[in-house]
């Protein structure tokens, strides 16, 4: 039976890039402080998975930092997940990399 830990490795090497690297890739922001944030986020949630913003950022600032992210004006949900929605179609197009 293949464990969680072997299923993450594999999907994080899959292809070349990471897995992040993937979900992120189509994501445009206006400006180079608010592109960086996404990958950190990500990260945190995906050590958190069913999590709450608070416990997967797992202090202060960063829950902070998260929430302000998220609502701030100039990024769209749209934004945030344009990478994700073009991963996919990438993955059903092959049929591998899940």
């Amino acid at each position: 039976m293949e464990t969680t830990a072997k299923r993450a490795t594999d999907a994080e090497s899959c292809g070349g890039q990471s897995w992040i690297g993937r979900e992120l890739a189509a994501l445009k922001l206006p400006d180079a402080r608010l592109e960086k944030r996404p990958r950190s986020l990500v990260e945190q949630l995906a050590q958190g998975i069913g999590r709450s913003i608070p416990l997967a950022c797992q202090d202060g600032s960063a829950a902070k930092a998260a929430c302000l992210f998220f609502s701030n004006g100039r990024v769209s949900e749209e934004q945030i997940l344009a990478g994700h929605f073009l991963a996919a179609r990438e993955r059903i197009a092959r049929k591998s990399c899940f």
